[in-house]
């Protein structure tokens, strides 16, 4: 049984939410949060998720062809990502889980599911 608390990150809504240019290029504004994702997996998200922790990336639309790395999942979502990332809550009963997103109605969802959610600003920039 995996005992890593498992960390969610909805890919659109935490990039969407940076107003670096990533409209230009999505895949490659993806790529950017995945490699800054990468330290969580042994620095957890301080104070309230320590280490170590499985990082899992949710990316769909033009973002999905982004490969995983060493340290982060990533998953393609077939569609909805929102869909792909409450089926993940629900397939990990007996895990913490975390989502970061700040997508409201995702937000209720996972939490319903007994989820924790962080905000984007809790991930490194």
């Amino acid at each position: 049984m995996e005992t890593r608390p498992l960390l969610i990150v909805d890919g659109a809504n935490v990039v969407g939410s940076r107003p670096d240019g990533w409209w230009r290029d999505r895949a490659g504004a993806a790529a950017r949060l995945r490699d800054a994702l990468v330290p969580l997996g042994a620095a957890g998200v301080p104070p309230e998720l320590p280490p170590p922790v499985e990082v899992v990336l949710v990316l769909e639309g033009a973002a999905r062809g982004v490969p995983a790395v060493p340290g982060v999942a990533v998953v393609a979502a077939p569609g909805s990502g929102d869909d792909t990332i409450v089926d993940l809550v629900a397939a990990a009963p007996d895990r913490r889980r975390v989502v970061v997103t700040a997508d409201r109605e995702l937000r209720s969802r996972v939490g319903a599911l007994g989820a924790e959610v962080y905000g984007p600003r809790r991930l490194p920039r």
